[in-house]
């Protein structure tokens, strides 16, 4: 049986399944029961989702994937338990109330929503609430109200408006860092405008360097033959997500053993200390491990030598 190999996955996720149910259908495609994924995506929302296969398991947790890219349609004028077209609908704006609202005023509205702001994730989340997550407790008739988190919408930007006497859908782009649910600010632009509003389309475009154009579907995988030419390698996962240092063959039979290989400064650092985590690898191009620099000798934070 062939080996898996180690490394990262870009799944262009579709929709109607969860985050778990893509883990499941690669673990089967790869024949590998050792596959994790960096964040969630909603069921109904589609696009990039990072998968950590064998060993790359390791690198999920240390990934700088704090900013995120995504297209979204916002329908205006109606107000959702979920937040989402999934969800019961609260309260519907009258026609009148919808006719009133210029594209100028959406534009102010979306503005006001821009930069670093105070965020109230939607209540139908994974966020947990004495022990038990905030969807179930929603589900179970419970009423949920969650702390304002900070967040960072760097952009938020109105590339079409169509309009109709009972809605008017918002075609938008979002850049934002983790922790910000779009969903949240469908339904904040909304209430600021006083019609409600909720979001039935949201696809991810890019998760910190990693976009949705090197991801590969998800039936795709399945039914390709070769799904684990998909699997980036972590040498090159490495290269693209960290500083590199190279370490010769006597450092790296420490790394192999866990013992802390010494790490100077450069000449002409200052004293700086080196940007943590950094990826140590050998000449060849394989990663060691991940490393910090700490009282001059490598701490290391996940080793992948074998």
């Amino acid at each position: 049986m062939p080996v898996t190999p180690s490394g990262l996955l870009v799944i262009d996720k579709p929709g109607g399944i969860t985050s778990h149910g893509v883990v499941s259908v690669v673990r089967r495609a790869l024949g590998t029961r050792k596959v994790g994924h960096a964040g969630t995506l909603d069921p109904m929302a589609t696009g990039v989702l990072i998968l950590g296969i064998d060993r790359g398991t390791r690198l999920l947790g240390h990934l700088a994937l704090h900013d995120k890219e995504y297209l979204a349609t916002i329908r205006l004028g109606s107000a959702t338990v979920t937040d989402d077209r999934e969800g019961d609908v609260l309260h519907t704006a009258s026609p009148e109330s919808l006719g009133s609202i210029s594209d100028e005023q959406i534009e102010s509205a979306v503005a006001r929503l821009r930069g670093e702001i105070e965020q109230v994730p939607s209540a139908v989340s994974a966020i947990k609430v004495d022990g038990k997550r905030a969807h179930a407790l929603v589900r179970a008739g419970e009423d949920v109200v969650l702390k304002p988190r900070r967040v960072t919408v760097a952009g938020f930007e109105v590339r079409s408006i169509a309009r109709d006497h009972a809605w008017i859908d918002l075609e938008v782009a979002v850049t934002c860092t983790t922790g910000t649910y779009v969903r949240a600010l469908a339904r904040d632009l909304g209430s600021d405008l006083g019609v409600g509003g909720h979001l039935t389309e949201l696809r991810r475009t890019r998760v910190g360097g990693w976009t949705v154009g090197e991801a590969v579907g998800l039936e795709e995988l399945a039914d390709g033959p070769n799904p684990a030419a998909h699997v980036v390698a972590l040498g090159i996962a490495a290269e693209r997500s960290f500083p590199i240092r190279i370490v010769s063959a006597a450092e790296a039979s420490y790394i192999v053993t866990g013992r802390r290989i010494p790490w100077a400064d450069p000449p002409d650092s200052g004293g700086a200390l080196a940007p943590s985590p950094v990826a140590l690898m050998s000449a060849d191009g394989s990663l060691l491990a991940l490393a910090e620099r700490r009282e001059a000798q490598a701490k290391y934070l996940a080793v992948f030598a074998e």
